[in-house]
């Protein structure tokens, strides 16, 4: 009998991979956007081993949830006055896009988790 359970963790990790690449081909230049608002060389590297990551032909999993991780533990420890502060000083929706980029990369943070 064949152990499917490896076989269901492989694909729920190459699931988790795509949905993050999906993500970054939709949402990647807001993403950049903000993370240069926030002016802080930590989530701009995270996100630049995201993309580095998928310059490669099969992208490592490990690798890309790491970056992922980062992202989101980034945005999560944005200060609400901060944001608010960015979002002022350069008329940007600072406060909004922080809140709605973590909560998608939460998401796909969770698909590798789940994966585990």
């Amino acid at each position: 009998m064949r152990n499917t359970h490896t076989m269901d963790i492989s694909q729920a990790r190459y699931d988790a991979i795509a949905a993050t690449e999906r993500h970054l081909r939709r949402h990647g230049a807001a993403l950049c956007d903000l993370l240069d608002a926030l002016d802080d060389q930590a989530g701009f590297e995270a996100l630049c081993r995201l993309h580095s990551t998928f310059s490669q032909s099969f992208p490592d999993a490990d690798s890309v949830e790491d970056a992922v991780h980062d992202i989101g533990r980034f945005l999560a420890n944005q200060s609400p006055s901060s944001l608010d502060r960015i979002g002022v000083e350069r008329n940007f929706a600072a406060s909004d896009m922080a809140r709605w980029h973590g909560a998608r990369i939460s998401e796909i943070y969770g698909k590798f988790r789940h994966a585990r």
